[in-house]
């Protein structure tokens, strides 16, 4: 069937055997470019499908997720002003600490469909489709479709994308923008158009509205790239870069302008900021704070700094410890052996080749990315390598497809050989760190990687069929393991603020905190700085646990909810509801629900004893039971807030349970000045807070948070709601 073109280029309605046009529009979808081969149109809606399924598989097990950005979208979807600004409440008291643009589509959704898991979690799915599609449109068009495809599957076989792309932090839609990004520097690269370039700033601008100045790593290698290699004048280059350096601005400074501009009496406070500053936040906390750690109003306080901190050791080999390499590094050797082998390839190539111009663009961006992360001071979770994973499957997918065309030259064959063999080798140290997850795994991805090596070897020798095995062997090899680990990831339930992929590994799932499912991983409700481990039980039981400093081991044990090991790895064993807190480990002693840790480090960190307040509070959601929720719904309309609690991941359990607006006294970390002791007063002498919610810690250092709590405490009366401690605001004790 062929369509022709009207006289005036419109298409006709129907064919000529009066077929409707969508029939027609329906088979050059499936079929895809006439020079393509019939079979590369279905295999990419076959990724695309199958990544889809993989990543909405159980989704719903991990409910609403990342509680403090879940409260802030049901938020959203209540006040268009809260969904302006990313505020934690309808009312507007606080906003997140990160511009809104991550929150706006999951607000939408919940806006449209009603408030709920897959309403949220979704919107985050369909991201990680279009980061896919676009990678492998990229790659594809300079390269070849294997190897586009290539890309594409490695990046969904990724563990911390298969992670993020299925969670609600920023991550998934900041990758997103970034892949498109690079793709657009790519076909500004082909021609030197100036409109590509523009829309990479655009790209960029939003990246910065959805996690700020993390957008901005890639920046310097992608304009040096194109001021060396476009193909025009050295003066319409710069030129260009400065348009596009203006879109960036245009695109992220209209909403910071009306943010900075807005009186600061009728918008929420800016959390994350001491000063109620946009800028302040993006430059301080958000910003060099990350980089050299001093991060005022963080966990932990503003220290920061050295080899080894809080958030795990620094230096070349982050990526690659026991807490990030089951993350991100699978395939991170891989891809910067081929890198190399992409660029001494090209190398005689012309200034303006497209293909050098794409190892150096999706190299120096995995390389820059890479840098920073592996040397910065301040607060790291492991789940920001997500952001490595489309360069790295980029380079992969491109170097492989190189090599491939190259494989009669004996050093391509070489090559290919010894980053299986390597890829292979570094598999087996990864799966060996979880030695109880498939322990058969890691000898089966060894002896095949070096099987196919070894036939890579003599790929230039062997016959068309003989090579392709060998090839298909080195892909089984090589993706066979972070396809486990993406398995283990999308069968498990992910909660709280700090998450991990795949199964715990012996060297402890690092960062503070965080939540994997129920039952056999435990409820990760503690606080895990790196390089600390700890084994025991939720609730009142024993335990044992090691805590590492300063190179020293110390044992110590927990019993009834007594302990030294507070601040190790969180149990691994006792099971435990999934983002309720632990009822009997902890550190030190209780004291009105304010844990206390060494070094003066007030609650809402460790596991707390007695009310419901510890790590469960700062990291990851409390559980509301039925009654409570009543409690607070009662009357809600006569207020603006129908409680307030120390801490944005405290208010949020509250607010998802009762959809009504939940006051985080603090922001997230319970440190940022809002509101202010004389502020908060006053909102309970005009009667818009019903509740105070106890137990729910203090934050780094107190503060006003810490002077609010002695108030209400001293001044109010107290309630019990199955077992959870309210003041009711409105009755005082005197």
């Amino acid at each position: 069937m062929t369509i022709t073109l009207q006289p005036d280029g419109a298409l006709p309605a129907a064919d000529s055997q009066d077929r409707p046009l969508a029939v027609g529009r329906a088979a050059r979808f499936w079929r895809g470019r006439p020079e393509d081969a019939a079979w590369v149109r279905p295999a990419l809606l076959a990724l695309i499908l199958a990544t889809g399924l993989l990543q909405l598989w159980n989704l719903s097990a991990s409910g609403y997720a990342n509680s403090f950005y879940s409260a802030a979208v049901q938020a959203g979807s209540e006040s268009w002003k809260a969904f302006f600004f990313g505020s934690s409440d309808a009312a507007n008291s606080i906003t997140v600490d990160k511009p809104p643009a991550a929150l706006w589509p999951m607000a939408l959704s919940v806006r449209l469909f009603g408030l709920g898991s897959w309403q949220i979690l979704v919107p985050e799915v369909l991201m990680g489709l279009g980061t896919v599609a676009v990678l492998y449109a990229a790659v594809r068009r300079r390269f070849s479709a294997v190897a586009g495809l290539t890309a594409g599957l490695v990046l969904a076989l990724t563990p911390v994308a298969a992670l993020m792309f299925r969670f609600n932090n920023p991550d998934a839609l900041l990758a997103l923008l970034m892949t498109v990004t690079v793709y657009c520097v790519l076909r500004a690269l082909e021609a030197g158009r100036t409109k590509w370039l523009v829309w990479a700033g655009v790209a960029v601008g939003f990246a910065f509205l959805t996690k700020t100045l993390q957008a901005f790593l890639i920046l310097p290698p992608l304009a040096l790239v194109y001021a060396v290699c476009a193909p025009t004048t050295l003066r319409r280059r710069l030129g260009q870069l400065a348009l596009s350096a203006g879109a960036m601005v245009a695109s992220a400074g209209w909403w910071v302008a009306i943010v900075e501009l807005w009186p600061a009496s009728s918008r929420p406070y800016i959390g994350g900021s001491q000063n109620n500053s946009f800028l302040e936040l993006t430059f301080g906390y958000n910003g060099l704070g990350r980089i050299n750690g001093n991060e005022t109003g963080s966990v932990g306080g503003g220290g920061g700094g050295g080899s080894t901190g809080q958030w795990g050791a620094t230096g070349i080999g982050r990526m690659f410890n026991s807490e990030i390499g089951g993350q991100i590094s699978w395939l991170l050797p891989a891809a910067l052996l081929l890198l190399v082998a992409g660029l001494v390839i090209t190398r005689r190539a012309t200034r303006t080749d497209t293909a050098r111009s794409a190892f150096l663009v999706w190299g120096s961006a995995m390389l820059m990315t890479m840098a920073v992360f592996s040397f910065m001071a301040g607060i790291f979770h492991q789940y920001y390598t997500v952001a490595l994973a489309p360069y790295i499957a980029a380079v992969i997918g491109m170097g492989v497809a190189v090599l491939w065309e190259e494989r009669s030259n004996i050093l391509a064959s070489v090559t290919l050989a010894v980053v299986t063999g390597s890829t292979a080798v570094w598999a087996y140290v990864l799966l060996a760190r979880t030695p109880d997850y498939l322990p058969w795994l890691r000898w089966a991805v060894l002896i095949g990687g070096l099987f196919a090596a070894a036939g890579l070897l003599l790929v230039g020798k062997l016959g068309r069929r003989l090579a392709i095995v060998a090839a298909g062997l080195a892909a089984v090899a090589s993706l066979a393991g972070p396809f486990a680990y993406t398995l283990s990831t999308v069968n498990s339930a992910h909660t709280g603020s700090i998450v991990t992929a795949g199964p715990a590994s012996m060297g402890g799932p690092g960062g503070m905190g965080g939540g994997r499912g129920p039952g056999g991983d435990g409820g990760r409700g503690g606080m895990t700085p790196p390089g600390q481990q700890g084994t025991g039980q939720q609730g009142n039981g024993t335990g044992t646990g090691t805590q590492n400093q300063n190179g020293q081991n110390q044992n110590g044990q927990n019993q009834n909810g007594m302990g030294q090991n507070g601040m190790g790895q969180p149990p691994t064993g006792g099971g435990g509801q999934m983002g309720q807190p632990p009822t009997g480990t902890g550190t030190g002693t209780t004291r009105n629900g304010t844990t206390q840790r060494p070094g003066g480090m007030p609650g809402g960190m460790g596991g707390g004893t007695g009310e419901r307040g510890g790590m469960g509070g700062l990291l990851n959601g409390q559980k509301v039971s039925a009654e409570v929720e009543t409690a607070l719904k009662k009357n809600a309309s006569d207020y603006t807030w129908v409680a307030a609690a120390i801490g944005s991941q405290n208010a949020a359990s509250y607010q998802l349970a009762t959809e009504k607006p939940v006051m985080a006294i603090g922001g997230f970390n319970g440190s940022d000045p809002s509101p202010t002791l004389a502020q908060f007063k006053q909102y309970v002498a005009d009667g818009k807070i019903h509740y105070f919610l106890s137990g729910s810690g203090g934050g780094p250092g107190g503060g006003g948070s810490s002077s609010i709590t002695t108030w209400v405490e001293a001044n109010f009366k107290k309630v019990t709601v199955d077992g959870t401690t309210l003041y009711d605001l409105t009755q005082k004790t005197t």
